[in-house]
């Protein structure tokens, strides 16, 4: 089975649950986006200020919590993801948010270019996404041909320095070099130890900052901006990044 079979079957074994025990119902979470969507873009909110009329790819998009702000401000928004779980989550809010968001159940790698080809102005993937593709050249050359002339690509993801720290702050030898790895599905722990036996592993592949670097320029993209955030707890290390770039 590969990396992207694996992990839809991962992503499609009670991802529902979770987002409901997590966040309450898609009707109980919706009341708090329609009060304000644009601070549920928590520290992109800058950057989506002026989207109305604006066509936006949520790339791996889950379960609509980022999808459904933004259509909330007046942009077209479509989401790609893997699974259909999370799809049933995002519509069910979209519906109570009285809004439209077009959810596409596909692998990232199969997104039809064709019919897709330069449509988006701005693409935006957030929320640890990299990991789940093993060829990042193939990935941002697909996000490069659906993305129009001086469109926007909104990178967030982990830093890849989290792969060197463990959680209790101590170093790992573990950087370069990483082959696609099992890795306990995010959302596993959030289930009773009965539970948690029928859930896949997902297989992940860690990328240096200097390959994700390198790879949005090979692939036609011109890097504006690049931002690192501090952890969670606002300790003093980079956890997250942000990166803008162009397509040219």
């Amino acid at each position: 089975m590969n990396q992207s079979d694996n992990n839809k079957k991962a992503w499609e074994c009670r991802a529902y649950d979770f987002w409901v025990m997590r966040d309450g119902t898609p009707k109980d979470k919706v009341a708090a986006i329609i009060m304000d969507p644009l601070v549920h873009l928590k520290k992109h909110q800058d950057l989506f200020k002026d989207v109305k009329g604006k066509k936006i790819a949520n790339i791996c998009g889950s379960n609509g919590r980022k999808a459904v702000p933004l259509a909330l401000l007046g942009a077209d928004v479509t989401v790609f993801d893997i699974s259909e779980e999370n799809k049933k989550y995002a519509l069910e809010l979209a519906k109570h948010a009285g809004t439209n968001v077009n959810y596409i159940v596909t692998d990232i790698y199969d997104i039809d270019i064709s019919k897709f080809n330069e449509m988006f102005d701005i693409l935006y993937l957030e929320g640890g996404i990299l990991h789940y593709f093993d060829d990042l050249s193939r990935l941002f050359n697909i996000l490069q041909k659906i993305l129009n002339e001086n469109g926007i690509l909104i990178l967030s993801d982990y830093h890849p320095i989290k792969n060197c720290i463990n959680e209790n702050n101590q170093y790992l030898n573990n950087y370069f070099d990483q082959p696609v790895m099992p890795c306990n599905i995010a959302y596993k722990p959030f289930f009773s130890t009965e539970e948690q036996k029928e859930f896949l592993d997902v297989l992940l592949k860690h990328h240096t900052l200097s390959d994700i670097l390198n790879t949005v320029i090979k692939e036609g993209f011109t890097i504006k901006q690049y931002d690192e955030h501090r952890g969670w707890n606002n300790e003093n290390i980079p956890w997250e990044y942000t990166l803008i770039a162009v397509n040219h």
